[in-house]
């Protein structure tokens, strides 16, 4: 087992928006409970387009005892007296422009995600390849590390199972299907490129992670060469539509032999998830005034 370090980096979040996940409570939960936070986007992978991508950032925290033992809940948003259990806190800093919640992300934008422990976890058991990318990213892009965040990261391994498998070959056929048009993609990228180059290089992405975790029980971020070459190379539409189809096809086989292979635990160890988020809980309640 690798030795984690720990990061005591700035917790703060963006400020509360009338939106049921970011209310100013939800926010207070999410900043003091923080056990690990770090940047997940496209500059993490190595495949951003300089100018052209958001800052995206994926953190969990642990609750107050009346959140998980009681029936608390948090406003569901600014203007209203509805309230919500708390599960995350979400923000995306394009919501200040005028538009609000319809705006969608650009290049200098954050957008942030603090799930609450209980939730991420249930996320990652089942394989989720976007929660499960949290536990592999590099120090130097870790925003905050607790000791129960490092205690998670060194234990990644435990959230390797089929599951993840069907969840990593889901992901990718759904990216697939968007960037050949069987749902909407991006029009300016159609438009240039033919088809949605993003979509394409996400759906390669999740090939190649998704091949390594199962065979080696880690992801490398940045994504290795030669594969990091070739998704920018997709990313910018310097690869043909034909090739990068046939390219996806290979990689999906891949996934498929690798999920049937007897060396992938059919389930994640839920035994040891529950312990840490049990010991987590415990210690940080102790901690609180």
């Amino acid at each position: 087992m690798r030795p984690v370090p720990t990061v005591a980096g700035d917790r703060s979040l963006p400020p509360p928006f009338d939106h049921p996940h970011a209310s100013a409570e939800a926010r207070a939960i999410a900043e003091r409970g923080t056990v690990l936070r770090a940047q997940v986007g496209s500059g993490v992978h190595g495949t951003s387009v300089a100018g052209q991508d958001d800052r995206d950032e994926m953190g969990i925290c642990l609750e107050p005892p009346e959140f998980v033992t009681g029936t608390a809940r948090v406003p569901a948003g600014l203007s209203t007296t509805a309230t919500v259990p708390f599960e995350q806190y979400h923000r995306h800093t394009a919501w200040d422009r005028p538009g609000g919640l319809v705006n969608r992300s650009g290049a200098g934008d954050l957008d942030v995600v603090v799930y609450s422990a209980r939730k991420w976890a249930r996320l990652a058991l089942g394989g989720n390849p976007t929660v499960l990318l949290l536990l592999f990213v590099p120090d130097e892009e870790v925003v905050v590390r607790t000791e129960a965040g490092a205690e998670l990261v060194a234990h990644a391994d435990r959230f390797v199972s089929r599951l993840a498998a069907d969840r990593f070959l889901g992901y990718l056929r759904a990216q697939r299907a968007a960037m050949t048009g069987a749902r909407p993609g991006r029009a300016e990228l159609v438009d240039a490129h033919g088809f949605d180059v993003k979509f394409a290089m996400h759906a390669l992405r999740l090939g190649v992670q998704g091949a390594e975790l199962l065979g080696t029980g880690r992801i490398t971020l940045p994504v290795p060469e030669p594969d990091r070459a070739y998704l920018r190379r997709v990313r910018r539409g310097e690869v043909p539509l034909a090739e990068v189809v046939e390219a996806v096809e290979d990689a999906e086989a891949r996934l498929l032999a690798l999920r049937d292979s007897p060396a992938v635990p059919p389930l994640p160890d839920r035994a040891w998830v529950d312990g840490w988020l049990h010991r987590a809980h415990l210690a940080y309640w102790a901690s609180l005034p």
